[in-house]
Parts: C-alpha cells; sequence; structure tokens
C-alpha cells in the first residue's frame, strides 16, 4: 500500500460537510496563545501543567495536548497508559526515561527531542536534572486519562516531588 493510499481496515469516518453548512469562523482553526492555557486544574507542588487542547476548550475529540514543567528531580511511579499514544516534546531541560518490564531500558532527551511511549509500555518519567525545571509539551492521543499504575520496583525511586500531569494524577 502506498502513502497516498488511504484504504485500510479501520471504520469509515463521516465524510467533509456539505459546504455552507459549519460556519468556519466559529468552528474552524483555533490558535491558543501561551497565556491563554488553561491552569485552572490542580496543581502539585513540584510542578505546573497547563491544558491547551482538549475537549472542554476547543472540542477536541481524539487529542489532548497541553505544557508540563517539571522541578528538579521529580520522577513518576511505573505505569502504562493502555492503549493512548504519548509524544513529549522537550523545549528545555533533561528527561530520562525508563522503560521495559523491570525498567531496564533508559534513555535522555534533551531541548527539541521528541520522545514517544507506545501503547501499554511499562515506564516511568524522571527530570534528570538536580537543578533545572523539565519543560515539556505533552500529546495523547485520546483527550481520555487513562493510567494503569504497575507494581513494579522502580530503579530510580520516585521521591516526594511527583510528576503530575492530567494523566499522572497526585496521589
Amino acid at each position: 500500500m502506498s502513502h497516498g493510499d488511504h484504504t485500510h481496515s479501520s471504520p469509515p469516518e463521516a465524510g467533509p460537510p456539505e459546504p455552507g453548512t459549519i460556519d468556519w469562523r466559529l468552528n474552524g482553526v483555533r490558535v491558543i496563545k501561551s497565556d491563554q492555557l488553561d491552569t485552572n486544574t490542580a496543581q502539585t507542588p513540584g510542578m505546573n501543567r497547563a491544558a491547551a487542547i482538549n475537549f472542554a476548550r476547543v472540542g477536541a475529540q481524539k487529542i489532548w495536548a497541553g505544557t508540563v514543567n517539571i522541578h528538579a528531580n521529580a520522577k513518576t511511579g511505573v505505569h502504562h497508559h493502555g492503549a493512548l499514544e504519548s509524544v513529549i516534546y522537550v523545549i528545555r531541560g533533561k528527561a530520562r526515561m525508563r522503560w521495559g518490564d523491570k525498567l531496564e531500558f533508559v534513555a535522555e532527551a534533551g531541548p527539541g527531542d521528541f520522545i514517544f511511549v507506545p501503547p501499554y509500555v511499562p515506564h516511568q518519567e524522571i527530570n534528570a536534572s538536580s537543578d533545572e525545571t523539565l519543560e515539556c509539551v505533552l500529546v495523547r492521543s485520546d483527550n481520555e486519562a487513562i493510567v494503569v499504575n504497575l507494581d513494579i520496583e522502580p530503579i530510580e525511586k520516585p521521591e516526594a516531588v511527583a510528576w503530575v500531569d492530567p494523566i499522572h494524577k497526585a496521589h
């Protein structure tokens, strides 16, 4: 199948709307300015989060996007996100990711790097810096918050400052 061939086994989606049936001025492209991010969400010491794109803000059906700022030394517990795919784009700082059945794999990412987390992958996110905030953009393949906490002993123990975002809730 070529890249231009859109024949596949997934269910067909509704076609484009009939011309003139949608008010594109009100229902078209939306720009969410950096000072308009939604911080009206539970905050946790050590990090700040803000939603840019979700159902409540713009009517998004298939994605969630926002920013996550994680203070130095923050670590999550081990978890996966079910069938969701995640993309993390590092703006500033150093992210360390551990993954695998025993968190045996590790990689680091810095400014300008993308991190892809496939569905069901057991993983742990870590701010690898002891003195710099990790600033990232996070995008999920659905606006549904799925997190499955796993009973795997982390190699790097979560500390008092947890990585919390709309998927990783505060305990």
